[in-house]
């Protein structure tokens, strides 16, 4: 304020303020401007397209001499804006911040070889994205880009601008926190001088001359679906684009919504497909919308909060540019309505427009099971996964559903329907095994004792720990799932294995005081009794499979405050009872009924529609020699000829018999990386699953030097509704069959395996266990059949 109050009084100049009113006019804000001869203008980028839209086609501010734009990001195109308005202008990119008392860099477009190139025209053939860099720092002044770390960034790396100069501000005052995140330097070990160091919260890039460029706030960056998303990256590839002056983009209710001044009005899908072009799919935005101007606070900036309440808005204005969401009969068909709301469900996305596609909004694969899953249920046809890679868009799929409807040999498979039960709850016939079970308690038969087949889950809970009311969660829990009070007998002369279902009762929460110890005692007895814990072995036959032990690391009266307390809740399943789904449920599920118990009030837990025994006699029920025969003819076909075993090079000779020893590898890939592999997906239509299964097959290809490679692939085995929320043993295992050889092309197998994913998600009914069963491969007891590797 000082610098931009005094620095023309100081210099002899006249200072010239517009009221409120003049500001909010741009019509009235150019003939002001003309009115008062100003020589030189200080404002935003979004001040200047404002003021642009308000001049008439021949005017002109001729007095001007000097145009300085800051606080924004300015493109090209704004800047072009001006230069037909103020032709004797020259005009400079500034970058400063409250904390600096003068200008940081500066850059003159007039001198960018690239503007008078006529770059400055056409912004959109740039490779920088049509931004103007902010130059190189002044005298003093060194402008540094660094990421995590505090390392130096590489050109074209995204980063922290971080200033170092003695011109800054000391710091916040009476804020001594804020000064010490903002103004501590890395750097300043063995250096004495008056040189500080500050981060401003932009985020950056060097180009390749040196020079810095702007890509928006470290604070406006957000999470839509997973992903991270910079909203002023997308603003820059939209002022890109033809007709577009300026743009805005803002997150609401998991969606990205943007704000576009054009003239003439756009078509949305137009728009979206030319961003589909530079942008990998998950940052192009759910929905454009037309202004006029986009609003703007008292100092010129994009009012993003106003644009954040227009976006959360039920219905959009009037000259929107997304599709429409009217049918051609003007509202929607009921199919559609219905269709809709499924994806608004697995999604978590408010609004979803006809024509908005599936993969679009964030679906994949595993999403794209659930839809099928509440598909079947709504509308009683068994919609092929397939379907929704080939028709991905609302309306065209809801066409599809209308043609399963009337066809008979598309009904869904049998309901699944409750076991007759006593008053006491429990079935009143004898319960199958499910297949899966049946393979788990044959192996336990083989090595009774082992902990092979324990899943294991340690929770740190941090602060006071109501242990009553842990207990009342757990008891909660436990007597909700018929599968955590099942055990295993067998009955009959055949020796036949049968589930047996016990009556509600506490279960055990033994507690471990390890707050007694010294800190380094205390970690290495937790780790023992966690280990000692995962490896514990279970009694099928006598149960219980759900076990849990609490240890008090710290107590509350040994801690400083409440907030130092700290327990570790551990909890073993077996995995005849449980899977990984499992597991999230039930640590979700404790935590919802320990709050309730807490509270004094009853968990707000839905009811379960069906418990695991229903299941595993539906799975036995339908699961009928002609539903397997068909298939298996799939499987047969699929697996004819391929190789028994990976021979993957080893550095020592393989054992003669399977042992539990297994390992994993974790390899973290990068936000780069992964917005490439994004992009991938979009070009060729398929998913992460299948462009990261396709280059695993790749590896192993390279790994081994076979030309024939087979995975095995988890999946959630619930292809109902109504095992959503069900704890239980419903995994399966698929087998993936590829070729990395048969076409050198990555995109070329890329392609092959989508089309395999396909196929065997098609036939994921069938349990891997009699698929074994029924291909009798050559069994080895040191393998596992049919594959030894998992994706």
């Amino acid at each position: 304020l000082l610098r931009d109050l005094w620095t023309p009084l100081a210099l002899g100049a006249h200072l010239s303020i517009p009221s409120s009113r003049v500001l909010g006019e741009p019509a009235e804000l150019f003939a002001w401007m003309q009115q008062e001869e100003l020589t030189t203008l200080h404002l935003t980028p979004s001040r200047a397209s404002f003021l642009a839209s308000g001049a008439a086609a021949d005017a002109s501010l001729p007095t001007i001499r000097w145009v300085l734009f800051g606080g924004e990001p300015l493109s090209y195109r704004q800047a072009a804006e001006l230069r037909h308005l103020a032709p004797k202008a020259r005009r400079f990119n500034v970058y400063g911040t409250t904390e600096t008392p003068q200008v940081m860099a500066c850059h003159e477009i007039d001198g960018d070889a690239a503007a008078r190139g006529g770059a400055e025209r056409t912004g959109a053939e740039r490779d920088d994205g049509g931004r103007v860099p902010l130059g190189r720092g002044r005298d003093g002044v060194d402008l540094l880009i660094l990421g995590p770390g505090d390392n130096v960034r590489g050109v074209g790396e995204l980063g922290e601008i971080c200033i170092r100069s003695p011109y800054l501000a000391r710091g916040y005052l009476g804020d001594p926190e804020l000064t010490r995140e903002r103004f501590t330097d890395p750097f300043a070990a063995g250096r004495d001088d008056d040189v500080r160091f500050y981060r401003t919260g932009d985020l950056g890039r060097y180009r390749p001359d040196g020079s810095v460029e702007i890509a928006g706030r470290t604070d406006l960056q957000v999470k839509v679906r997973g992903v991270r998303v910079e909203p002023e990256e997308i603003e820059a590839q939209l002022t890109r684009l033809d007709a577009i002056r300026a743009a805005a983009v803002v997150a609401a209710r998991d969606r990205l919504v943007a704000f576009c001044e054009t003239d003439p009005p756009l078509d949305g899908e137009t728009v979206r497909q030319a961003l589909a072009r530079r942008l990998p799919e998950a940052l192009v935005p759910d929905t454009f919308r037309r202004l006029d101007a986009l609003p703007l606070t008292p100092n010129g900036k994009i009012d993003r909060a106003a644009l954040e309440r227009l976006a959360l808005e039920s219905a959009p204005p009037a000259d929107a540019v997304e599709p429409s969401f009217a049918t051609a009969h003007g509202e929607r068909q009921p199919t559609e309505e219905l269709l809709a709301a499924i994806w608004s469900d697995v999604l978590g996305t408010q609004r979803i427009a006809p024509d908005d596609s599936f993969f679009s909004l964030g679906g994949h694969s595993l999403v794209a099971s659930r839809v099928v899953a509440q598909v079947r249920d709504r509308f009683g046809v068994e919609l092929p996964l397939r379907q929704i890679f080939e028709t991905p868009r609302l309306n065209e799929l809801a066409t599809k559903i209308e043609s399963l409807r009337d066809d008979r040999g598309a009904l869904a498979t049998p309901p699944l329907e409750s076991l007759p039960r006593g008053a006491d709850g429990l079935p009143q016939v004898a319960v199958p095994l499910s297949f899966a079970q049946e393979r788990l308690w044959f192996l336990d038969q083989l090595d009774p004792g082992s902990g092979a087949y324990n899943m294991p889950a340690a929770v740190e809970l941090v602060g006071t720990v109501d242990v009553a009311a842990l207990r009342t969660g757990l008891a909660t829990v436990v007597r909700r799932h018929e599968s955590l009070r099942t055990t295993f007998h067998v009955e009959g002369e055949g020796g036949h294995p049968v589930q047996v279902i016990a009556p509600p009762s506490p279960p055990a929460l033994p507690i471990v005081d390890l707050a007694v110890l010294a800190p380094t005692d205390r970690r290495r007895e937790a780790r023992q009794l966690a280990t000692a814990e995962a490896q514990a072995p279970f009694d099928l036959q006598r149960g219980p499979l759900l076990r849990a032990r609490l240890l008090r690391l710290a107590k509350t009266d040994s801690a400083a405050t409440d907030s130092d307390a700290r327990h570790a809740l551990l909890l073993t399943q077996h995995h005849t009872v449980s899977d990984g789904w499992s597991t999230g449920i039930l640590v979700h599920e404790i935590a919802t009924a320990y709050a309730a118990a807490v509270a004094g009030r009853a968990p707000a837990l839905p009811p379960l529609p069906v418990q695991y025994a229903d299941y595993a006699a539906w799975q036995r029920g339908w699961l009928d020699q002609a539903t397997v025969e068909g298939q298996l003819a799939f499987w047969r076909e699929s697996l004819a000829g391929a190789p028994p075993l990976l021979e993957l090079p080893t550095d020592r000779p393989r054992t003669q018999r399977v042992g539990d020893r297994g390992g994993e590898r974790h390899r973290r890939l990068d936000e780069r990386l992964t917005s490439r592999l994004e992009g991938l997906v979009q070009q060729e239509g398929a998913t992460l699953f299948m462009v990261l299964l396709a280059a695993f097959q790749s590896l192993l290809h390279r790994a081994s030097g076979q030309d024939d490679v087979v995975v095995g692939v988890p999946i959630a085995g619930r292809p109902r509704r109504e095992l959503e929320g069900l704890i239980g043993f419903l995994t399966n295992t698929l087998v993936f069959r590829g070729r990395p050889t048969a076409d050198p092309f990555f995109d070329r197998f890329l392609a092959a395996t989508r089309e395999t994913a396909l196929d065997v998600f098609a036939h994921q009914q069938l349990p891997f266990e009699k698929l074994v069963e029924a291909l009798s491969p050559e069994r080895h007891l040191g393998t596992s059949p049919l594959f030894q590797v998992i994706f």
